[in-house]
């Protein structure tokens, strides 16, 4: 296709993939604004009351991750190969939503999966922009480096487009408003929002992707600006590994629970603004020599960051045993390692001066890998769930940890399908504690089923008389208990427009309840500021006041916040 004449003008298509995406394409803004206009209203369509649709969700996913590759691959006059490679990332992610969706419960790791599913295509967008299908490993560093931050900046600019140009309606609504215009009305329906976040975002993109030019000169500001973020980033570091030294690794694991996430945050920190400095070649570089060896630092701290998040990692497996979650964790610390472990040989074979070129030789390779390995994981291969209930099992036989302390309901609701074989062979165990555990987990009704469940069914003092409104609240009750844990007030908070309100009070916290008006539950959000365990509910007076609108009040004190 390189030869080959452009569609609207005639002339022969740019030597390079540089120059071919920068070529001003007039007709990209209106052609992406309708292409992802129709897509938005074609997603709402198929995940309106899609519920667990598989096939409807997996075609949502591949509509639109099939036509945001192409807004980014597509360019004047070369439609074939970014269409089917469009095609291709649109069949992967759709895929792999349609299993995870499909699947329900049945496997451990069905959004991992598609996590990893759209990582690898990400990396593999800006690798066919460079031309990688043609030029392999002969691809030029330099067009891989500048399609990435291009790519980051127009994206960000199209959705900041979005955001302007929805508030802009809004206001528009709000004006056309006062002179009886019902703008508002057609505003607040869901298939124009879809519809309106497609044109904008298409509009969007494609102007600023027809200004490619600017935008290297845009990427050498965003570049220079996170650079001076080098210096103390790499001092820090510097601090961090030596009172690490001095006190010793385990204080990392014995002081929190989050030292994996945290640990790779802070490496991932150190590779963006090590590249930042780095730059695709030594005359862009800026800063001098302080920000040069900043990034030299900060090439060498990668790796024992990811070793200590690695090292904490292993402690987590080592007490709790495998799970679907961790397994993805070590993934993730395979790639962040390797990572590490070439920017820390790089740095030290090319001290006399070739370290930058070994580093970005290094991102080539490391950035295909790591798209290859994400795709190998996403791909139905290995079963984690299969693997972890393997490994829970065995220590549950060898007695590294007791029936008392083994988490039966992580096997029927985290494990997936083998998670359920395992506890349906459990359930017929000689031993009658194993037993007796596992038929509880395997008739449970939820996940948290088993967490404090109380002895007998919920308390419930319902302060309404309304016997309909009752009984749905019952319903929902005996559905999930722990909503009324161990008793709960129940209130009337009366009707907002189509809806029936009751709160839940208990020592738990404040937990509303929105029925339609067929008795419909609204999903739930999250239960507002617990109460003082020590009250008993069921004495306490409860009462709703004005205060700065409405507000639960539990022995006098207010408890939530207000609503209404």
């Amino acid at each position: 296709m390189g030869d080959s004449e452009t569609m609207d003008g005639g002339e022969a298509e740019p030597a390079t993939a540089r120059n071919r995406a920068e070529s001003l394409w007039h007709l990209r803004p209106w052609l992406f604004a309708g292409l992802l206009g129709v897509a938005g209203l074609a997603i709402h369509l198929l995940l309106h009351h899609a519920n667990d649709s598989g096939p409807r969700v997996a075609g949502a996913a591949f509509i639109a991750f099939a036509c945001g590759a192409f807004v980014f691959t597509a360019e004047r006059g070369r439609y074939l190969a970014p269409a089917i490679v469009s095609l291709v990332t649109g069949l992967i992610v759709g895929g792999l939503t349609w299993r995870a969706v499909g699947a329900g419960n049945d496997i451990a790791d069905g959004g991992y999966a598609i996590a990893a599913g759209v990582f690898a295509c990400l990396l593999a967008v800006p690798l066919f922009q460079a031309d990688f299908l043609h030029r392999r490993m002969r691809t030029d560093y330099k067009d891989i480096h500048y399609f990435v931050w291009t790519d980051a900046i127009t994206g960000a600019g199209a959705l900041a487009f979005f955001l302007i140009a929805w508030l802009l309606i809004w206001l528009l609504a709000s004006l056309f408003d006062l002179v009886g215009i019902p703008l508002r009305d057609l505003v607040q329906q869901d298939w124009f929002t879809a519809t309106y976040a497609g044109l904008t975002l298409g509009a969007g993109l494609g102007t600023l992707r027809n200004q490619l030019k600017i935008i290297g000169t845009l990427q050498s500001v965003v570049l220079l600006v996170l650079s001076i973020l080098a210096l103390p980033l790499a001092v820090a570091i510097a601090v961090f590994l030596g009172a690490v030294v001095v006190s010793g690794p385990s204080v990392l694991w014995n002081a929190t629970d989050s030292a994996t996430p945290v640990l790779l945050s802070i490496a991932i920190g150190a590779y963006v603004l090590a590249n930042a400095v780095l730059r695709d070649r030594d005359t862009d570089m800026v800063g001098g020599a302080v920000l040069k060896w900043s990034s030299y630092a900060l090439a060498l701290g990668i790796l024992p960051l990811t070793v200590f998040a690695a090292i904490s990692t292993g402690v987590r497996i080592d007490q709790h045993g495998l799970s679907p979650e961790r397994l993805w964790a070590v993934c993730s610390l395979i790639v962040a390692v390797a990572f590490g472990l070439a920017y820390f040989v790089d740095a030290l074979v090319g001290a006399r001066g070739s370290w930058r070129d070994r580093l970005r030789a290094s991102n080539l390779k490391l950035g295909l890998g790591t798209a290859l390995f994400a795709l190998f994981l996403a791909l139905p291969i290995l079963n984690f769930g299969a693997i972890s209930t393997s490994d829970q099992l065995a220590r549950l036989k060898s007695g590294a940890i007791s029936v008392e302390e083994f988490d039966f309901s992580a096997l029927r609701w985290d494990f997936g399908e083998p998670g359920r074989e395992a506890l349906e062979r459990l359930a017929k165990s000689e031993n009658e504690d194993v037993r007796a555990a596992a038929v509880q987990a395997r008739d449970s009704e939820s996940r948290y089923a088993l967490e404090d469940r109380p002895d007998g069914p919920a308390e419930v003092d319902y302060r309404f008389a309304d016997p309909q409104l009752r009984d749905w609240v019952e319903a929902q009750i005996e559905e999930q208990p722990w909503l009324c844990r161990p008793e709960c007030v129940a209130i009337d908070l009366g009707a907002d427009g189509t809806r029936r309100r009751v709160a839940l009070v208990s020592i738990q916290g404040v937990q509303q309840l929105s029925f339609r008006d067929d008795g419909v539950l609204d999903p739930l959000t999250s239960p507002e500021r617990a109460i003082d365990p020590a009250t008993q509910i069921d004495e306490a007076e409860v009462e709703v006041r004005e205060y700065r609108g409405r507000q639960i009040y539990v022995d006098g004190m207010p408890v939530g916040q207000p609503f209404e």
